[in-house]
């Protein structure tokens, strides 16, 4: 499978870890949620993020998730990495780079304050990982760390592994245009942003110069066709699918439950065999249940109407 480098784009979706009911791995579901990914149009996929349960498994049960998926997909998949030392990420990102993975993603650890500091990591995550081309991720609401978009031009201009940024940031509509804007006066490489958030804002990023999505939803089909339409031009048909499938997202991005909801759509679906989350791991109450399958009757009959 070809490297990752800054030119990608589209849809790289967060995939969930199917667990049966003692928690133990699903691989039958592994397999079948391979397939749905690439069935409904995903151009890429990402695997053992926060939404993927990583914390939870052990190295050996990481490694043997990620030779599965990349020995299964068809398309690109880069590995969540981030370790609380540099020695493990290196040695999960070399195995899975053996396997065939495009790439890697590493997210700051929750002890960096400032700038500085911030900077240092990621030169010293280029050092540790080689020739490797990894991903930024930017994701502050989780991990307590802000990396403002000067810090991102410096690192981007001073290591050249560094071709993604996972974009997740939140207001970040600005982070954005400022990112594009350096880009666009030459001032850094101009490097792939893929943005994040359960895709809540992902029209508007769209707008402002991403290139995609990385993120996860129990609907891929919404961020593709978002994708695909605004790549096009057809911004106004990127918007109507966006919005028919809304009210289900936003109801996702709940902190929580919001996995839990997922993984109950995906189940209904077919797509994996359990809704269960591995312990510690919430699920939904009935009352939870009955949200969710109001919003799935009200999505289908929006979807109905605009013809998608």
């Amino acid at each position: 499978m070809p490297l990752l480098t800054e030119a990608a784009k589209g849809v790289y979706v967060i995939a969930v870890t199917p667990f049966l009911d003692n928690g133990d791995i699903d691989w039958t579901s592994v397999d079948r949620m391979v397939d749905f990914y690439e069935e409904k149009g995903v151009t890429g996929m990402t695997i053992l993020g926060l939404l993927g349960e990583a914390p939870k498994m052990t190295s050996e049960e990481s490694k043997a998730i990620a030779k599965r998926v990349i020995s299964r997909a068809k398309v690109p998949v880069i590995v969540g990495v981030t370790a609380p030392g540099l020695a493990p990420m290196r040695e999960l990102a070399d195995s899975v780079m053996e396997f065939g993975a495009a790439g890697v993603m590493v997210a700051p650890p929750w002890t960096t304050k400032t700038d500085d500091q911030a900077y240092a990591f990621y030169t010293s995550v280029g050092d540790a990982l080689g020739k490797t081309p990894w991903v930024l991720q930017d994701y502050p609401l989780t991990t307590n760390v802000t990396i403002a978009p000067k810090v991102i031009d410096r690192i981007v201009r001073d290591v050249p592994t560094c071709v993604m940024l996972k974009h997740e940031d939140w207001p970040g509509l600005a982070k954005i245009s400022a990112l594009r804007a350096s880009s666009d006066k030459g001032e850094t490489r101009r490097i792939s942003i893929l943005c994040g958030n359960g895709g809540l804002f992902l029209p508007e990023e769209m707008g402002r110069g991403a290139d995609g999505a990385m993120t996860g939803f129990c609907y891929p089909e919404m961020m593709v066709g978002v994708v695909e339409n605004y790549a096009k031009g057809d911004v106004e048909r990127a918007h109507d699918i966006f919005d028919a499938y809304l009210p289900l997202a936003r109801y996702e991005q709940q902190q929580g439950i919001g996995l839990s909801a997922r993984k109950y759509v995906l189940a209904k679906r077919g797509v994996i065999s359990s809704a269960a989350l591995r312990k510690p791991g919430g699920a939904l109450s009935p009352k939870d249940i009955a949200d969710v399958e109001r919003l799935l009757a009200r999505q289908a009959k929006r979807l109905t109407e605009i013809g998608a």
